[in-house]
This record gives structure tokens, sequence and C-alpha cells, in this order.
């Protein structure tokens, strides 16, 4: 099995930006089911649905994610990566660091951690 450390930028990039464009996407949306589709399972286990919905509900920031985010750089580590993007709330115009962690179960590439800082 690859691990994706040894992916290239390039092709770690061809995964993960999709992924966060859904992820502002459907957080925007408040949609659940769509949000978590790439989640790894321990990810889909500690997003418990209705703990997201009252994020999501509570959130401006959740539902305020402008579809403008730009990519500042990979972070290699063990079996994972971590992608960090720079978010905008399309509300207040305030900028936040964004973090995917991508990695391997059952040979494709799924979530493993998203969070805004």
């Amino acid at each position: 099995m690859m691990n994706i450390i040894e992916m290239t930028d390039e092709d770690i990039l061809a995964l993960a930006n999709p992924m966060w464009a859904d992820l502002v996407k459907y957080s925007n949306e408040k949609n659940y089911g769509a949000f978590t589709r790439n989640f790894s399972t321990p990810m889909k286990l500690g997003a418990n649905e209705i703990e997201m919905g009252k994020q999501f509900a509570r959130s401006d920031l959740a539902k305020n994610l402008s579809a403008d985010y730009k990519y500042l750089g990979i972070i290699r580590r063990g079996e994972y990566v971590t992608v960090l993007y720079k978010q905008t709330n399309s509300k207040d115009k305030s900028e936040w660091l964004g973090r995917l962690v991508l990695g391997y179960e059952k040979d494709k590439v799924k979530i493993f951690g998203a969070t805004l800082f």
C-alpha cells in the first residue's frame, strides 16, 4: 500500500483541494451527510450528527466560509499529510488557518482531521 507522504505536492493537492472545497460548500449549506462523506471511520465516529448540527447552527463561521481559500503548504508526518489553507469568512472577512489531514483507509484517501483555527 502506498503511503500518502510519498506522493508529490501536486498529487496531494489534486485530492485535497476538491475535498476542502466540498467541506466549505457543505458547511455553508449545513449538509451533514455530504460534509462527512470523505471522512475516515474514526472521523465519522467522532463527528456526531447532533453535535455537528449544533455547531453548524451556532457557528457564524461554519455557515459563512468563502469559496476563495488559499493553499499555504503541506506537512508530511507518519502516514498522514496535513494540507494548510488560509480560509476567509465571507461575512466579516476575518482570516482563519484551515487544516486538512489526509491518509489512506482501505486503499482510499480519506479525511482524518479538518479544523479551522
